[in-house]
């Protein structure tokens, strides 16, 4: 005789059994982790200089999933290096750092930003010449608008700098992942002579000076 609570229990059974492999996880257990991790996560987008000088540092900081090169703050679509070095699309070129605010702050990363460029020289670091080049930190949140005027000042009072800090401060409204060649352009260069006699200064300073920060 088969009991009314059988006929519930056993496709339940069969259910579990389904949706729960034998070791006792879902099936897309790896994907919810993975998720849950990317939730985690948050966007800084700042211009300071080249992308590939900008890019080599701040993806050596622990809590740096991922850093793109690209171009934001213009007026054209989707532009090409060649059209942004032109210096008539408007755009910066800029460096997306994907972080785990619980592993590094984004006051961290402002101070990073701060420290690696000179944000006195208008539309210009060192040699590179051009909007495309200017200081600025292109905010996702009202949150990061604040900290970063706030840091702003700190920067401006602390006297670091003896010439005006003119560092642009902008909402994102927009952001175009630069050509393939350019992501991580320092690793894949090494030899090249920009990289020689501009980037590789920049990281062995940098490197020197924030050991306790690096992966």
């Amino acid at each position: 005789m088969i009991i009314k609570s059988e006929i519930i229990y056993f496709p339940l059974l069969i259910f579990i059994y389904l949706i729960v492999p034998r070791n006792g996880y879902p099936e897309n257990y790896d994907d919810m982790i993975l998720e849950k991790a990317k939730s985690k996560l948050d966007t800084a987008t700042f211009g300071a200089g080249c992308f590939w000088c900008t890019e080599t540092i701040f993806e050596r900081l622990k809590g740096v999933e991922k850093v793109i090169s690209g171009y934001s703050g213009g007026h054209v679509n989707n532009p090409s290096y060649r059209e942004v070095c032109n210096g008539n699309t408007g755009h910066a070129e800029v460096c997306r750092i994907i972080f785990n605010p619980d592993i590094i702050s984004y006051l961290d990363l402002l101070d990073v930003f701060w420290q690696i460029h000179d944000p006195t020289t208008l539309n210009r670091q060192g040699n590179d010449v051009g909007p495309q080049y200017r200081s600025v930190i292109f905010y996702h949140s009202r949150d990061q608008k604040m900290m970063a005027e706030n840091s702003r000042e700190k920067i401006i009072s602390s006297g670091l700098f003896t010439d005006p800090v003119i560092t642009e401060i902008s909402p994102l409204i927009n952001f175009y992942q630069a050509e393939d060649y350019h992501q991580e352009y320092f690793l894949n260069n090494p030899g090249q002579t920009y990289c020689t006699l501009v980037i590789a200064p920049k990281v062995k300073k940098f490197t020197a000076k924030y050991q306790d920060k690096l992966k």
